[in-house]
């Protein structure tokens, strides 16, 4: 997390830095971005860098967490506008067809999320996911749990094993419509990628739906 001096910072200097930050991660990933490339274009001295965070690492997981906390907002109002009355499995089916034109219109948290869950620097990408999950959990735990109360999943649902999945499931449906090499089965890299959302979405409803 930030330190202390970078809570001090006038927030124009931080604005430049996660600026910086946040499109040399996006265009090179994690371990090809540099902290060099990072200070210069923020206008800062490499050595600043690391009195504003402990670590490469530590800038990427702020970086990830800020993005999750937006990316969270979007989703937020998409569940507060959908008629979950009327229907779990159709809401959720429109929540994933909005995740998924959410990355297809924000190419750079497209790119970021590109970046952790392909990295292969395993410190970087177990602090990225960390903070990724924890936000989902929180976000899709009371939805289903509230299904599950309204009669739409059945009573001996295993919400924690739905909520896995979905956990694999949505960096697939950020990342494949814009890398079709990622989905050789669903065609979410179609021009009609809601055809493969809505083939996984039948097959949570057999699994789980009452």
């Amino acid at each position: 997390m930030p330190t202390d001096t970078w809570n001090r910072l006038p927030q124009a200097r931080r604005d430049a830095v996660l600026a910086a930050a946040e499109a040399e991660f996006a265009a090179n990933g994690f371990s090809r971005g540099s902290l060099n490339v990072i200070a210069r274009e923020a206008g800062v001295a490499k050595g600043s860098v690391f009195q504003y965070f402990d670590d490469k690492v530590d800038l990427f997981a702020h970086l990830c967490d800020r993005a999750v906390e937006h990316i969270g907002e979007a989703m937020a109002d998409q569940v507060d506008a959908l008629d979950w009355a009327a229907g779990f499995f159709p809401a959720c089916s429109e929540l994933l067809s909005a995740w998924v034109d959410y990355f297809v219109e924000h190419p750079v948290d497209r790119s970021l999320s590109a970046a952790v869950f392909l990295e292969p620097d395993p410190e970087a990408r177990s602090a990225a996911r960390a903070i990724i999950d924890e936000h989902l959990v929180a976000f899709l735990g009371p939805i289903l749990t509230d299904a599950q109360r309204d009669g739409f999943l059945r009573a001996d649902a295993d919400l924690d094993a739905f909520m896995a999945l979905l956990l694999l499931v949505l960096p697939h449906l950020a990342l494949a419509p814009s890398h079709p090499e990622l989905d050789p089965l669903l065609g979410l890299g179609s021009s009609d990628p809601m055809k493969g959302v809505g083939r996984l979405m039948a097959v949570f409803e057999t699994a789980f739906g009452a």
